[in-house]
């Protein structure tokens, strides 16, 4: 199997490392991540992809800080209009126009027996905006939707794990971004494990 691992920033793929499998820099966002999950499809031509990154939890969320979570979908959750009722996510939107609605990007690759819990992921350029509707997910990102998206047009086997490292509160800022970046390496390990073992 031919595993390509992107982390969005070199902090969460310093402490990595693991024969056979190729590790790339992405970038934060959801414009650098396109452009590389894209690149990195074209030259690596990989049997799986993985994105691998920290996270924040949102506060009803059945999480703690230090957990390691495979997410099962993505919602580019500030992609819409403000209107006199407050933000629309632009797949709700009743505009006349032919485009593809796209909200909920489901992931279809999860191992049947994951090693970890799953989590629904909004991705946001503007982290801990607090205008997108949350209720719905867990975890937010700044990077997953685009990688998902990517992934399902080229037809690539892909997943995403990520550690908690924050509550998405504004002002909130007790991050532990150490931990969760060990916490995700070993993470990465044991579902590079698990992959092994059921290939």
């Amino acid at each position: 199997m031919s595993i390509c691992i992107l982390f969005p920033t070199a902090s969460e793929a310093a402490l990595f490392q693991r024969a056979g499998v190729t590790t790339l820099v992405s970038g934060v966002g959801l414009t650098a991540t396109a452009y590389s999950t894209l690149k990195t499809i074209q030259q690596h031509r990989p049997s799986l992809l993985i994105l691998a990154g920290i996270a924040g939890m949102y506060p009803h969320a059945d999480l703690n800080i230090g957990d390691v979570v495979l997410v099962a979908s993505e919602v580019e959750a500030d992609l819409g209009f403000f209107t006199p009722d407050g933000f629309t996510h632009l797949a709700h939107l009743p505009l006349d126009m032919d485009f593809v609605r796209r909200h909920t990007l489901p992931c279809h690759h999860l191992p049947a027996e994951g090693p970890f819990p799953l989590a629904r992921s909004a991705s946001l350029n503007a982290a801990l905006a607090p205008f997108i509707d949350s209720r719905g997910v867990d975890i937010e990102n700044m990077e997953g939707a685009a990688f998902f998206h990517v992934c399902r047009e080229e037809n690539v086997p892909f997943l995403q794990l990520r550690a908690i490292s924050n509550v998405v509160r504004p002002g909130h800022d007790d991050w532990d971004m150490d931990s969760a970046i060990r916490a995700l390496t070993a993470g990465l390990h044991r579902l590079l494990d698990s992959l092994e073992a059921t290939a």
